[in-house]
């Protein structure tokens, strides 16, 4: 028997792990469809990819303005740096969907460059014809969330998408949103735009997923090294336009105030893309909890839903390893067996401070830890305790360690550091192994930035001691 998978969304990095999933079973026929223009996903066109490129023009001033060796601080060329970062992810992109074509290629895949739209559960309608599957994956990615503000409808913005492609700022912003996209897209503003920027931050300090020590760190960095005015715990209230750019009202400690720039930003994060799918014909109703661990649907058990879409955790690996894991479970569906939940271990970069101090986090907190009542030790070292990163001229930060009491085991680091996000993927593998401290070798060669993880692996191995 043949089994008919549709694929709603198959340029995007879910939507090609399925594919790529179910492509080589034989009695698997598959429809690919994708509207995208150029096509090629989101990380690549508006996403991960361009950001860390501009990104890291802004790192190299960052870099040099820091550096007492240096005589002359470099301007950035706003106009290379975004005609060098569409070369480069326009290839990507051209990559991308050549990987897609190629399967098209194949006997048992179709490919429609299309809009697919449900006519009812298991029936989309491409184009001017309907295709009848037996089972539908969506894989649509998200779209910027525009905050429920008075005002917002008119007034102008610019989004993140729209700052990867501009060379000419203005004097002054407003930022709104202080999650991923405004923690590595602000400083850009200050230092490759050198622009004047007011962040408007919710809560206490930034890093919701780390412990506090980690957002007050950062708070700290952006007000003293990027000039960064961080109005934390203040909350927007309305919006307008004035003759020279925006005014936005906020409340701050029970006090309404109002701030005025040149441009406002919205950095307020993105929500599934599900609006033009038709999904008021099916019996699929997108509110929380709808798309369940195995990537199937809540209220259709012939229906997937992966990546951004499904609103559980818009990271790209994440949504990569979704697919793979929905392509299994519709398999397993279809022959009658038990599916599999996805599950995965914390791990998350955040390219913060234009890259040069990002924020990593493999596993556990402390304050999770503490909150599932583990028994743990938690050791921590400033960066500045390793000479090694103050002769890269990068010595702020700090990282810690999280290990199981008693066995030892690795159960989480978090970092925020030179260099902490490359140590990301050490650090999965000594967590994802569940590795005791004691046996994790101390074997940096000097002068290394890893030296803060061997730090980190005596102090706690120290503590627990030979348990």
């Amino acid at each position: 028997m043949t089994i008919h998978v549709a694929i709603i969304g198959a340029y995007g990095s879910a939507g090609v792990a399925v594919a790529n999933g179910l492509a080589d079973e034989a009695d698997v026929q598959l429809t690919l469809v994708d509207d995208g223009e150029p096509g090629g996903g989101l990380c690549i066109l508006r996403g991960c990819m361009p950001s860390k490129e501009v990104l890291s023009a802004s790192a190299h001033k960052f870099h040099a303005r820091h550096d007492p060796r240096l005589s002359d601080t470099p301007e950035v060329d706003l106009e290379s740096v975004v005609n060098s970062k569409n070369e480069h992810i326009y290839d990507f992109a051209e990559h991308r969907r050549g990987a897609v074509h190629d399967l098209a290629e194949r006997e048992n895949v179709t490919f429609y460059h299309d809009t697919a739209r449900f006519v009812d559960d298991h029936t989309i309608r491409i184009g001017d014809q309907e295709i009848e599957a037996d089972y539908v994956v969506v894989a649509t990615g998200s779209v910027i969330n525009v905050p429920d503000l008075p005002g917002i409808d008119d007034v102008d913005f610019m989004t993140s998408a729209d700052v990867l492609d501009t060379i000419r700022f203005p004097d002054s912003g407003i930022v709104m949103g202080f999650g991923y996209v405004g923690l590595e897209l602000a400083p850009y503003l200050t230092e490759a735009a050198e622009m004047d920027i007011t962040v408007i931050e919710h809560d206490p300090r930034p890093l919701d997923e780390a412990d506090s020590a980690f957002g007050d760190e950062l708070l700290e960095i952006y007000r003293d090294d990027f000039g960064i005015d961080i109005l934390t715990e203040t909350d927007e209230k309305r919006v307008e336009s004035t003759d020279d750019g925006v005014r936005l009202y906020v409340e701050q400690d029970g006090e309404e105030r109002a701030i005025e720039a040149d441009e406002l930003f919205l950095f307020t994060g993105r929500r599934p893309n599900i609006e033009r799918l038709g999904l008021e014909n099916t019996d699929l109703e997108p509110n929380p909890g709808w798309v369940m661990d195995t990537m199937q649907s809540r209220d259709d058990p012939r229906t997937f839903v992966v990546g951004d879409v499904n609103g559980k955790e818009p990271i790209l690996h994440v949504a990569k390893e979704q697919g793979f894991k929905a392509a299994e479970n519709v398999l397993a569906h279809a022959r009658g067996n038990d599916l599999e939940p996805y599950e995965n271990v914390h791990h998350h970069v955040i390219f913060s401070a234009t890259g040069v101090y990002p924020f990593a986090r493999v596993g556990l907190s402390e304050d999770e830890a503490e909150s599932e009542g583990r028994d743990y030790v938690a050791v921590s070292r400033q960066a500045s305790d390793d000479g090694v990163f103050k002769t890269k001229q990068a010595s702020e930060g700090l990282a810690k360690l999280v290990v199981d009491a008693d066995d030892g085991t690795v159960l989480g680091y978090q970092g925020l550091h030179y260099h902490a996000d490359v140590m990301a993927k050490t650090m999965q593998v000594v967590v994802e192994q569940g590795m005791d401290v004691r046996d994790v070798p101390d074997r940096a060669y000097h002068p290394t930035t890893p030296e803060i993880l061997d730090g980190l692996f005596r102090d706690a191995s120290e503590e627990i001691g030979d348990n």
